[in-house]
């Protein structure tokens, strides 16, 4: 067997994010490395929000959950 190195991780940055995406955040929402995979960013909220809670307006491109 040879060990061969494994290929450099790309980790997604706040650098990656579009000024929009960051601009229509809600304000107890950030975005940190993710708890599932710590090379992408995931959504964290600053304290609890109520079920039903509504954030908008929406900007973007909708997608189906398979498409992402």
């Amino acid at each position: 067997l040879q060990n061969t190195p494994e290929p450099p991780v790309a980790v997604e940055t706040l650098a990656d994010v579009p000024e929009h995406v960051l601009r229509g955040l809600p304000e107890d929402v950030r975005l940190f490395p993710s708890a599932v995979d710590k090379t992408r960013l995931g959504v964290w909220a600053t304290k609890s929000i109520l079920k039903g809670k509504k954030f908008g307006p929406f900007v973007g491109d909708k997608k189906k959950r398979s498409q992402v």
